[in-house]
Order: structure tokens, then sequence, then C-alpha cells
């Protein structure tokens, strides 16, 4: 039997709905002050759909947009938890439009005990022609800056 939209949550019911491990849920909640799910005796976790819809979009802002969790944190701290709700409908909407398979989550920790720094890797957006046009003539003003700035040293 399926539960209300409305109902409740456990971590293990959003952990498999989110298709991550209950241990990133716990560590979101130590960084997103906005999530915080009723805790019952034995302090187990019930999470309200509007906790749930957090998550999703979170979730959606870190694996598939690439953000960072303090680009997530400055976006709640700036917009609100519910721009992050929309946030993820919106994408959602767009993912219906114009389907982007969702990249592979990077192991960051491996990077970072490599000593590596990962940049934001964002799928390539359709432009058109006057678009290009523009871009290539930016770039090659600043190719034109930078090599004066050379000749000048």
């Amino acid at each position: 039997m399926e539960k209300a939209p409305e109902a409740f949550r456990t971590i293990s019911e959003v952990a498999d709905e989110l298709e991550v491990p209950k241990h990133v849920l716990r560590f979101w909640e130590a960084k997103f002050a906005q999530l915080k799910p009723m805790k019952r005796g034995g302090g187990r976790r019930y999470y309200r759909p509007e906790d749930v819809a957090l998550l999703r979009g979170i979730r959606f802002l870190l694996y598939n947009d690439g953000y960072t969790i303090r680009g997530v944190q400055k976006i709640l701290r700036e917009q609100g938890p519910r721009s992050v709700m929309d946030y993820r409908c919106l994408a959602a909407e767009a993912e219906d439009d114009d389907p982007v398979p969702p990249r592979e989550i990077p192991d960051l920790a491996a990077e970072a005990a490599q000593g590596g720094r990962r940049g934001l890797q964002h799928p390539p957006r359709k432009m058109d022609g006057e678009t290009l046009c523009s871009l290539l003539e930016e770039i090659e003003a600043c190719q034109k800056l930078l090599a004066g700035a050379d000749a000048k040293e």
C-alpha cells in the first residue's frame, strides 16, 4: 500500500526515493539548517512533504547542476527554501522539453586527497548563430587586450 502524498516519510523511504544513502541525508541536515525533520523517540526521523521537496531540490542542484554545498547554502540563504523546491520543479519541466542525462556523481573526497580541484561542468547549451558570433567577437577582443598587456610587460 502506498502512502498518501501528505504523509510523513521515514529516512529509509526518503533515501530510496531520492536514491541517496541515509548517511547523506543526515549529512545534509547538518549542512542545511532549513532541513528539520521531526524526530520521535529514539531519534527516528520523519520527513514532512516540504522536507522531501527541499531534499529533492538540494539533490538536483548538487548532483545534476554541479553546485557545491556552499553554493546551495547561499541560494537557500538569499532566496529561501521555496526557491530550491521550485527550482527542482522548473528543472523537471525543462528536462521534459530537452532531456539531459544526469552526470555521474563525482568522488570529491578522492579528488581532494589527490589535491585536485573540480570545476563546475555544465552540459553544453544550444545557441543560435548570432549568439555564437557575438561570443566569438568578445573572445577575440579579450585576446587582443591580453596580447597588448603581454607586450607592455
